[in-house]
């Protein structure tokens, strides 16, 4: 009984390679991503850094007139970056319509 009920109090096993893939289908919230203890900083950022893509993606669409879904998205993506890493350059951006905060422009929290 008391490894049910240590079992009971572990975080669930996130599947890392489907946050990787689709972020959203894992994580209710950017923020969830940072509280989240059984995840890797490294991991965290990747993550982020692969929904900021696809919420930017959906920018873009909605910019052209299609329907999207919550506007601070992004906002709260880059924010969360923002918090684990210490510093995102959101100046430094890909060269696509809907950018992409490149992978050097994600710092590592010193």
């Amino acid at each position: 009984m008391g490894q049910a009920m240590a079992d009971a109090r572990s975080p669930p096993a996130i599947d890392i390679e489907k946050a990787l893939l689709d972020p959203s289908s894992v994580f209710g919230a950017p923020e969830d991503i940072l509280t989240n203890q059984a995840i890797a900083s490294d991991q965290k950022i990747e993550i982020l850094r692969r929904w900021e893509y696809d919420a930017a993606e959906v920018s873009v669409a909605v910019e052209e007139g299609m329907p999207g879904d919550d506007p601070s998205l992004l906002r709260r993506i880059i924010l969360a970056l923002d918090e684990l890493t210490g510093g995102a350059d959101t100046e430094r951006t890909g060269p696509s319509k809907q950018h992409g905060i490149d992978r050097s422009a994600v710092k590592g929290r010193p």
